[in-house]
């Protein structure tokens, strides 16, 4: 399986966690999907008021540096980490 099967596969497993993944992991698992899938950030930064999607783009320009594959294969490798978490707290 090559890597962009293997982010697809795990980018639907995600949804599978038993529990919400806390807002600074979902703000992680954003930015690494975005730069994986989109690239480099390519929208202006929300204003002040606009919090949620503001945190957001922080996210995705935070992993701005990364190449396509790189945040593919770290995304796989946090959303296994959230997995192994959420079995050791079950």
């Amino acid at each position: 399986m090559g890597l962009k099967e293997d982010f697809e596969q795990h980018a639907e497993k995600v949804k599978t966690l038993p529990s919400s993944p806390s807002n600074e992991n979902l703000l992680i698992l954003y930015g690494l999907f975005k730069q994986a899938t989109v690239g480099p950030v390519n929208t202006a930064r929300p204003g002040i008021f606009n919090m949620k999607d503001r945190a957001k783009w922080d996210a995705w320009k935070a992993v701005e540096g990364k190449s396509k594959e790189e945040a593919m294969s770290d995304y796989i490798t946090k959303v296994k980490q959230l997995f192994e978490e959420a079995s050791i707290a079950a």
